[in-house]
């Protein structure tokens, strides 16, 4: 039986994802996280208590602790754990962030039933579930040596700044979503502009849409 935690703030997703494995014969929900912060908490309950997850759903737009600092968390503590991300963002904005991260895979939630109980049985046997879409982002990042884009050198918490901010969102309403402190991220708006040589928000979205970062 495959032990998944699900980690997701929206209990409409958790909820469909719950009945999707109750389906499965092989798979059950073992615990369920509604932000970040729970989700890293959780999977050190399941260890110390002796029955170890064997897979990690996780989104990545979370509430207290976003899904790329509890995905490098859990990597950092529990190494051979699989993560496999499952998220609204498009492959082309954070798939193969994620991977260097350590996740074991990536799906858009548009991805149907088979294809997700597909993915967890693949990467709770510890190898990598890689979409062709997704396949097709590494070998454009990996096949150039020598050249990177500027958001490639964005922190993880840049990078998810610059995606709010080129969606249109201002820096309070930002802040409200990240659980930051506005001055925190003006801080991270003037390091993503320093950065790419931008100017302003409009630049980086024109920035964002010519490099297809956006659905």
């Amino acid at each position: 039986m495959i032990r998944v935690l699900v980690c997701d703030d929206h209990a409409i997703v958790r909820q469909g994802i719950r009945q999707m494995l109750a389906d499965a014969p092989d798979m059950q929900v073992a615990a369920e996280a509604a932000d970040g912060a729970e989700g890293i908490a959780l999977v050190r309950q399941a260890a110390a208590a002796g029955t170890p997850l064997d897979v990690v759903l996780l989104d990545i737009a979370m509430p207290r602790r976003d899904g790329l600092d509890v995905l490098k968390q859990i990597k950092d503590e529990f190494a051979r754990l699989p993560v496999l991300v499952l998220s609204t963002y498009p492959d082309r904005q954070y798939a193969v962030r994620c991977l260097r991260l350590g996740a074991a895979g990536y799906l858009n939630k548009s991805a149907d039933s088979e294809q997700i109980l597909a993915a967890i049985r693949k990467v709770a046997t510890g190898a990598l579930f890689i979409t062709p879409a997704v396949a097709e982002q590494l070998v454009s990042v990996i096949g150039v040596p020598g050249t990177q884009a500027p958001h490639d050198a964005f922190s993880n918490r840049e990078y998810q700044v610059f995606g709010l901010l080129a969606r249109g969102m201002s820096v309070g309403e930002i802040a409200e979503q990240l659980s930051l402190s506005p001055n925190t991220v003006s801080t991270y708006r003037a390091r993503i502009l320093e950065k790419t040589g931008l100017r302003n928000d409009v630049e980086l979205a024109l920035y964002a849409v010519q490099q297809q970062l956006l659905a």
